[in-house]
């Protein structure tokens, strides 16, 4: 079996985790507040995408979508919706700094006996965040009372 040439030498083909083989968080214009892009890792959606939309088989791509496929499956877009009664949010109810992972005392083992909701942050894990540890942020009390005055 023969290497293409565009394999490095002394390479199986495979992929590296080398530090030097990964594309450093500095040459890209995402930050995500991770200092090695090792740990950043990958969330797959919840849902399969497009498993009900039409064109998924042979005969429908064939076919084609009607305009009236087409029209019944347009949303409006919410952001032109006004909202006459929205709640105004103060900025102070917000933190700007996402916390990482959230553990309980007990480590998470065993049955939450506590009635208060009390963890800590333990840092970014290696995979991506869930939606629901990316909504955590931390609210710094101190910046908070001087935001008051």
């Amino acid at each position: 079996m023969t290497m293409p040439d565009s394999t490095p030498e002394g390479s199986d083909g495979e992929y590296s985790l080398d530090e030097e083989d990964q594309l450093q968080p500095e040459d890209t214009l995402v930050d995500r507040g991770v200092d090695d892009v090792l740990d950043e890792g990958y969330s797959p959606p919840e849902k399969p995408l497009g498993l009900d939309a039409f064109g998924t088989t042979a005969a429908e791509q064939r076919e084609g979508e009607t305009l009236d496929q087409r029209l019944a499956e347009e949303e409006p877009d919410p952001a032109f919706e006004e909202d006459e009664n929205a709640e105004i949010l103060d900025d102070n109810e917000v933190g700007r700094q996402r916390s990482g992972r959230l553990l309980a005392e007990d480590e998470g083992v065993g049955e939450d006996e506590e009635k208060d909701l009390v963890a800590f942050d333990i840092g970014i894990d290696g995979g991506a965040a869930s939606a629901e540890e990316a909504a955590v942020h931390i609210v710094d009390e101190e910046s908070d009372l001087d935001d008051l005055s």
